[in-house]
Parts: C-alpha cells; sequence; structure tokens
C-alpha cells in the first residue's frame, strides 16, 4: 500500500493538533478549517472517505488511501 507523501501528512497533522478523537470528517474538516489549515491539507482532508475515525493514524491511513 503506496504511503501518503510527507507533506500531506504533515500539513494534515498540523492542520489537526489538538483535535479530539473519534470523529467524522465533517468534524476534521471543520477542525482543520478553524486552524487555518494548508490548501494541501484541506484538500487531503476533503477527499477522504467518510467515515468515523478514532486517531490521526486512521486519518492518515485515510490520506493514504487518497493517494493511490
Amino acid at each position: 500500500m503506496p504511503q501518503a507523501p510527507q507533506s500531506s501528512t504533515h500539513d494534515v497533522a498540523q492542520a489537526l493538533a489538538g483535535i479530539n478523537f473519534p470523529c467524522d470528517k465533517t468534524r476534521i474538516l471543520e477542525h482543520a478549517r478553524k486552524n487555518n489549515a494548508s490548501k494541501e491539507a484541506l484538500q487531503a482532508i476533503e477527499n477522504l472517505p467518510s467515515a468515523k475515525y478514532t486517531s490521526m493514524a486512521d486519518v492518515f491511513k485515510g490520506v493514504g488511501e487518497e493517494n493511490r
């Protein structure tokens, strides 16, 4: 399984600093916007599968699936 590009995961991690899990894609996107996420991070989050995420690892897995 291909890994997410380092810049994407780094941007997403910064955008989601302080988020509490579990949460869904909508909550993740709202949190990223409140944290003034980069365009790249927002795009990666918008492309996540609609699901419940229980950890940052789950989010990174979703970002990785987007890049297949």
